[in-house]
């Protein structure tokens, strides 16, 4: 039953993705897109994979401090290993068990330790890098304010310090024993989403886009929060919906929203294609010695 359950979800993330990319590529003639992609420039495009390679190695340090304040201090090479089939499974295998899942199942296998406690460091790692994706998206916003929002500029800079003043009470609150790496967690979230936001950027200039890039990356960061809500297919649709509306609001250019986009999935989906080596052969778990 519950295996019938997961894949009836997941059949209808994917008729919401198709649904969603056809809301797109039926305003945007989706041969326009790829042609805009297939012209970048390569050198920016090897540069954004290697800035994504670098927000995905440092969002697994943040996930490895978690797992070291709950007493399961993973090598990084093991917790690298184990974050990259996570990736695999999230993107390619959604149907079966999610990245997160097998993350919790793997090391409560190795190690014992009690589900709810994996349970709150899997979610913290997802809510630290969700925090900073708003933190940044309203710092844009505030910077790039259009006509509607020019004259609230003023609430836009006071949600900042009072957005982390709620994020710190609730992680002190409800996650007591957790909180001692609550800077620490929020300093490797903070270098996560500038690697996200470089590797925008590249792409940006390997499309050879001229208009100001502060906008695109701002539909960067919201569409990346709304690709994290569980319901399309691993972002897919979501992140092209984003584009394709925000581009309306700024006045920009929706093609080139769109390839931006679609160039973003080609660097994930490579990186994460890579975690099928582990797939086939599970990584060894190893502790570091203190």
């Amino acid at each position: 039953m519950e295996n019938l359950r997961k894949k009836g979800l997941t059949a209808l993330k994917i008729v919401f993705s198709a649904l969603l990319l056809y809301l797109v590529f039926d305003r945007i003639p989706f041969r326009e897109v790829w042609g805009t992609v297939k012209n970048a420039l390569v050198g920016y495009l090897l540069l954004a994979l290697l800035f994504f390679l670098l927000s995905k190695i440092l969002a697994a340090f943040r996930l490895n401090a978690y797992f070291r304040q709950v007493g399961i201090p993973l090598t990084h090479a093991s917790n690298l290993k184990l974050y990259l089939l996570g990736m695999f499974y999230n993107l390619f295998l959604p149907g079966g068990i999610g990245g997160d899942a097998y993350k919790g199942y793997a090391l409560r296998k190795a190690f014992g330790h009690p589900v709810r406690r994996l349970v709150a460091v899997l979610l913290l790692d997802r809510v630290s890098g969700m925090y900073l994706l708003f933190a940044y998206s309203v710092a844009l916003l505030w910077w790039t304010a259009p006509g509607p929002l020019a004259d609230y500029t003023w609430a836009l800079a006071l949600l900042l310090p009072l957005s982390l003043v709620a994020y710190l009470w609730g992680h002190r609150r409800f996650f007591t024993d957790l909180h001692p790496v609550f800077w620490n967690s929020l300093g490797y979230s903070a270098g996560v989403q500038l690697a996200q936001l470089a590797t925008a950027y590249c792409i940006l200039l390997a499309l050879q886009i001229p208009a100001d890039p502060l906008p695109y990356l701002l539909l960067f960061l919201v569409s990346s929060i709304v690709a994290v809500l569980p319901i399309t297919l691993g972002g897919i649709g979501s992140r092209e919906l984003v584009f394709y509306y925000g581009a309306l609001w700024f006045q920009l250019e929706e093609q080139s929203a769109v390839a931006i986009s679609m160039a973003f999935f080609l660097i994930t989906a490579l990186v994460s294609l890579a975690g099928i080596i582990y797939h086939f052969r599970k990584p060894e778990l190893h502790l570091r010695r203190e």
